[in-house]
This record gives C-alpha cells, sequence and structure tokens, in this order.
C-alpha cells in the first residue's frame, strides 16, 4: 500500500477549485455531493459550472490564478493545465494546504479515487493514479455486486445506533448483533423496500434475549502462497475471525486478507525455531473457543498434508469444541503447476507418492518412497531441502538412476518463486544454491522423477538451471 485511504469530511468547508472546463465539473460535482462550500477560479467556464454558479451552489471568480485565491482555503483541486496547475500546487504545499491536480499524482497530496455510492455507503478505489481506466471498470464490477439500497440499510442502522448501543454496552455483544442484523430479516426486509418491517426486526432482536456466543475453531489451509489461490470459503473465514493463530509460513499477502481488527498471533514453527509448542497451541485453540470467540487456525498449503491439522481438530472435538476445516490448496499442487510440472502425466508418471524430509530416520518409509520414484512415479519431498544428500543416497541405494530429473521450488506460486532443476546427481549443489538467500531462505518443495525435467527445460531457455519469477 504506497498511500493511506481516508475520507475527508468537507462539509461547509471552503475548497477552491481552479480550472473551468469539464475535469473541473467532474470534481466540483463530487465536491458539491460532500457538502463542500466551492469556489471556483477561471477567466472561464462550461455551462454547467456556469449554471451552478446562476444556481447559487457554486461561487465563481472570472480571474486568473494568483496565491491569494488560496487564503482561508481547507482544500484545492487544479484542472487548469500544466503551468497553472504546477503554479497552485507550488503555492498550496507554501501553506500547507492539500492538493489535488487532475492526472498529475506527482503534484498531489491527494487522489481521487473512483467512487460507488449507496446512500452513506461509500466505497473508494484507487490505483495511486496510475490506471484510472481500470478503476473505471472495478467499479462497473462493484456496482454490479451491491444492491440499490444498501445504502437504506446503513441509514437503518445509523438510526439505531445510540439505543443499541445503550442496551448493549458491551462491544463485542453489539458487534454479534449487528451481524445477526445484517445477515437476519431486517436486512431482507429493508432490502426489499419495506422499512417498517424492516425497523420491526431490529428492534424485535434487540429486545430479545441475546444469544450466548457459541466459540468455534475452523482449521484453515491458505494454500502455497499466492492470496489468489485462497478458497472462497477461507476468505470468508478470514474476514469474520476475532482471533488469528497462523503459521510462520503464511505468505503476508494472506494476512493481509484477515479483518483488520482480528488478533493475529504467530505460532509458527520452522525447524531450529519453535516459538510455540504444539500443546500451547492446541490450549489456545481451546481456550479462546471456550470464552466464544472465533477462532481461525490458519496453515501453509493445506492443514491435514503435514500440517497437524488432524491433530488439532481431534484434541478440539475431545473437548466438545465446534471445529470445522477448511482444505487448501497444497504445496504439491500449487508450486508445481506454478513451475510447470504436472505431477501425473500419461506418457511419464502415473502416480504421485507425498513424503516429509523430517522422516528420513524413518527406513521402511525411505525405502517405500525410494522404490515408487525407481518405478518411474514422482516423489514430492516437504522440507527436504536439508536432507538433499541423504536422499540422494536412498534414491541411488533403492536403483534409482544419477540422470533421474529433479526440480526444487523455493516460495512456490509466489512473486520471488525461484525455481532450480538438474538430475538426482545434482541434488545436494541444487539445494545448497536455495540456502544462500540474502532474507531467510523461503520454504523448499523437492519434485523428483521424470516429470521434473519439464521444469528443467522450462528454466534452461531463460537461465541455466535456475529460474526467478518475477512480480
Amino acid at each position: 500500500m504506497h498511500s493511506f485511504p481516508g475520507f475527508l469530511l468537507l462539509q461547509n468547508r471552503p475548497v477552491l477549485v481552479v480550472g473551468g472546463g469539464a475535469f473541473a465539473a467532474r470534481k466540483i460535482r463530487l465536491l458539491l455531493k460532500a457538502g463542500a462550500a466551492v469556489t471556483v477560479a477561471a477567466p472561464q467556464v462550461n455551462a454547467e459550472i456556469a449554471g451552478r454558479a446562476a444556481a447559487g451552489q457554486v461561487q465563481h471568480r472570472a480571474v486568473s490564478f494568483s496565491p491569494a485565491l488560496l487564503n482561508g482555503m481547507r482544500l484545492v483541486v487544479s484542472a487548469a493545465g500544466d503551468a497553472i496547475d504546477e503554479a497552485v500546487a507550488a503555492a498550496a504545499r507554501e501553506r500547507g494546504i492539500w492538493v489535488n491536480v487532475v492526472d498529475r499524482a506527482d503534484l498531489s497530496d491527494f487522489i481521487v479515487p473512483a467512487i460507488v455510492e449507496r446512500g452513506d455507503i461509500t466505497i473508494g478505489i484507487g490505483s495511486n493514479g496510475k490506471a484510472p481506466l481500470l478503476l473505471g471498470r472495478i467499479r462497473a464490477q462493484i456496482e454490479t455486486l451491491l444492491p440499490s439500497r444498501l445504502g437504506d440499510l446503513a441509514a437503518l442502522a445509523g438510526e439505531c445506533r445510540a439505543t443499541v448501543s445503550r442496551i448493549l454496552p458491551d462491544a463485542a455483544q453489539r458487534r454479534h448483533f449487528w451481524e445477526r442484523i445484517f445477515d437476519g430479516a431486517a436486512a431482507s426486509r429493508i432490502l426489499a423496500g419495506d422499512k417498517p418491517a424492516a425497523r420491526a426486526a431490529l428492534l424485535a432482536e434487540l429486545n430479545a434475549p441475546q444469544p450466548q456466543r457459541q466459540g468455534v475453531v475452523h482449521i484453515v489451509g491458505a494454500g502455497p502462497g499466492d492470496p489468489d489461490l485462497l478458497t472462497i470459503a477461507a476468505l470468508r473465514i478470514l474476514q469474520d475471525a476475532d482471533i488469528v493463530l497462523h503459521d510462520d509460513l503464511v505468505a503476508p499477502a494472506i494476512l493481509d486478507r484477515l479483518r483488520r481488527d482480528a488478533e493475529r498471533v504467530c505460532v509458527g514453527k520452522r525447524k531450529g525455531r519453535h516459538s510455540f509448542s504444539q500443546a500451547a497451541i492446541n490450549a489456545l485453540m481451546a481456550e479462546q473457543a471456550a470464552s466464544g470467540r472465533r477462532v481461525v487456525r490458519l496453515k501453509a498449503g493445506d492443514p491435514f498434508i503435514f500440517g497437524r491439522g488432524g491433530e488439532e481438530a481431534a484434541y478440539l472435538q475431545a473437548r466438545g469444541i465446534a471445529v470445522h476445516v477448511v482444505p487448501g490448496i497444497t504445496a504439491a499442487l500449487g508450486c508445481a503447476a506454478a513451475a510447470g510440472i504436472p505431477l501425473t502425466h500419461r506418457d511419464l508418471s502415473h502416480g504421485v507418492t507425498l513424503v516429509s524430509g523430517h522422516l528420513q530416520d524413518d527406513e521402511d518409509d525411505a525405502l517405500f518412497w525410494a522404490e515408487r520414484a525407481r518405478q518411474g512415479e514422482t516423489v514430492v519431498v516437504y522440507m527436504g531441502a536439508s536432507q538433499a544428500a541423504a536422499i540422494r543416497a536412498r534414491l541411488l541405494q533403492a536403483g534409482a538412476a544419477a540422470t533421474l530429473p529433479v526440480a526444487l521450488i523455493e516460495n512456490g506460486t509466489r512473486p520471488d518463486q525461484v525455481v532450480s532443476a538438474g538430475t538426482l546427481d545434482d541434488l545436494p549443489a541444487l539445494a545448497a544454491r536455495h540456502g544462500q538467500s540474502e532474507t531467510e531462505p523461503g520454504p523448499v518443495l523437492l519434485v523428483i522423477g521424470k516429470v521434473a525435467a519439464m521444469a528443467r527445460a522450462k528454466a534452461t531457455r531463460a537461465m541455466p538451471q535456475l529460474t526467478r519469477r518475477r512480480a
């Protein structure tokens, strides 16, 4: 985020608009809707602005810009042309007055967003002045999603807000009340145009005994890192959460999708660094749910693939706590697809085995997946980069060829994704390369099998053995 979003309260505040053409007229429409006291400075104005001046909606001063016009102004909008716009911006900044220059983000202190209005509901969409036509398309999409009477629902909530606050002094209780209103009969009736019935439904809900809030835990898969790979169910639950216990490997872009006022607790564990024990995580989930909160346990990838989601669900269920699991795209699927690797292929691989690199001491398990790789299936190793030499040894011992293709994918699906490709014989050297990042290395996935050659072919065309995915 390169700018701080906000809404300016301009009711009866003096605002100067410099310029008299179509661009100035557009800004004047918005300023008048916001209740601003608008003065227009321009030797000539178009018919729309002239009509507003004749009707007393704006004050027109038929003069060229001079810095004295800024005296007493709270805000300035300039749409007069480059030379004048530059003079307006410089003079406004000297006086500490915020200025917006149409189509000149470099001269502006604030950007006027694309706007969607539904009464008191106002949605602003910005691009830091870089793509105004794109904003128009986004606005059109949002317009189709919002009911025309949504503003009436906001107005009803505003009328009853003080009464609700008096009767329900507890903030959490009020939040739960308004959720029931916005999801229930009151909202349905006002959106259908029946305001009296909506008000009656709201008051009935307020006068009824307030239900005891039941806590719940959602164990949610965040996917491999790209926020666009979140499921719709996961996104909805993240927006409703009271507290989120998230892994260290959950991408920051995913955490940006959380409800802004949700409490966040990083309970992540990386190799050699445990901030929370599993027992402490289990106890915290149970404690928060028992207090009536909506708890999200947010895990990278899928919670039931090497994520201890099954253990956590069993712990909660044994204590009578409601728990729901929302699957996510596991790293093997998301990262392989991002690297151009099909995990199964009619000509190359008829099966796939997912294993953890932390199980290398289990001889029987290691022999099982090594045999799968030798027979031509795809083996995907999670968290195996530090065990690369041992993995190569096990595979060679099982009879795999030293020329068997392998690929390593770090930060798969993310803008800083790195893909290395080569053969089984190269595996330790390739893995070492992923430990040389200037920042903390991201999670690395190993893909072993004939299909890994498809990533290698893609990589060598751009840069031998190593490619970086740019944002």
